[in-house]
C-alpha cells in the first residue's frame, strides 16, 4: 500500500467548482480497482489549500494500472484545469508509527476489559461442555482455554498484547484448528451461543458495540472453518488482526 498527497493552492473564485469538480472526478476514483481510498480536505487555517490523499494498492498500480486503465481518462477531465494549482505530488510509504487516539474507547475497554471478557469466556466455555454440537470439538481443551481465548479477543479488540507476548500470536490461534474438521452448523452454533452468553452475563448491547462483535465472529469462526478445513491455507506469518470502531483488518482478495 502506498500513500499519493497531492497539495493545491486554489484562489478563491475558483473553489466552489474545483470541489464539484473533484466530487465529479471521485465517481471513477471509486471504481478503479488500485484505489483503496480517498479524501480531499481544505486547510481550516489558510483558505485555498487543500490536500488530496489516496491510497493506492502499491506505486505501479497508481502509475502503470489506474492511469492506463479504464477510469484515468473520466478523473482526469475533470481535474485538469486544476494541475496548474498542484504544489506537490508524490508517493509516501506508511511506517510503523500509527496508532489511535484517547478521544473514544478501544472496544476491548468498552467492553469492560479484561475481567468482562474473562467472565464471558468462563461462562460460554462452560456452555460449551454441555453442548452436544460444541462439546466434542473441544473435549480436549487446555484448562484455561476460556482465559487463552479471551486475550486473543482482547488483543483483538485493542488491549494488551498479551496473546500474541504468552501464547503464540496469530499463527499459533491459527494452527490450534488445523485438522479440527469444523462444520458450518457448528461454527454457526459457536458464534450464537457466544453471542447469547454476551447477553447473559451482560457486556454492552448498544447497537454499534455488538454490530462490531458480530462482524468480528463471523470472521474469526469463517477463518476457522478454513484452517480446520482438508485444504488449509498457509499459516500466517501476519501480527494479530486490530479491530475498532468501524475499522477491521485490511481486504486481501
Amino acid at each position: 500500500m502506498i500513500v499519493e498527497y497531492i497539495r493545491y493552492r486554489i484562489d478563491e473564485p475558483r473553489r466552489a467548482a474545483f470541489e464539484a469538480a473533484y466530487a465529479r472526478a471521485a465517481q471513477p476514483l471509486a471504481r478503479a480497482e488500485q484505489c483503496l481510498d480517498y479524501e480531499l480536505t481544505a486547510c481550516a487555517e489558510q483558505p485555498g489549500d487543500y490536500v488530496l490523499r489516496i491510497r493506492w494498492t502499491s506505486t505501479e498500480d497508481h502509475l502503470r494500472g489506474f492511469r492506463e486503465g479504464p477510469e484515468f481518462r473520466a478523473f482526469f477531465t475533470e481535474i485538469e484545469p486544476y494541475v496548474g494549482a498542484v504544489e506537490e505530488m508524490r508517493h509516501y510509504a506508511p511506517t510503523q508509527v500509527a496508532g489511535r487516539g484517547g478521544a473514544h474507547p478501544t472496544l476491548y475497554e468498552w467492553a469492560g476489559g479484561a475481567e468482562a471478557l474473562e467472565r464471558l469466556f468462563t461462562r460460554f466455555y462452560e456452555h460449551v461442555d454441555q453442548d452436544p454440537l460444541l462439546a466434542p470439538l473441544f473435549a480436549d481443551k487446555h484448562p484455561e482455554h476460556a482465559q487463552h481465548v479471551a486475550a486473543w479477543l482482547g488483543e483483538v479488540f485493542g488491549g494488551p498484547q498479551v496473546y500474541s507476548a504468552e501464547h503464540g500470536g496469530h499463527r499459533h490461534m491459527a494452527g490450534q484448528h488445523l485438522g479440527r474438521g469444523i462444520g458450518e452448523q457448528q461454527r454457526r452454533r459457536w458464534v450464537n451461543l457466544l453471542l447469547d452468553t454476551a447477553d447473559e452475563v451482560g457486556l454492552p448491547a448498544d447497537p454499534e458495540f455488538r454490530a462490531v462483535l458480530a462482524y468480528y465472529l463471523e470472521w474469526g469462526t469463517r477463518m476457522a472453518v478454513l484452517y480446520a478445513g482438508p485444504t488449509p491455507p498457509p499459516l500466517p506469518d501476519a501480527p494479530m488482526p486490530r479491530w475498532d470502531w468501524g475499522l477491521t483488518p485490511p481486504y486481501r482478495g
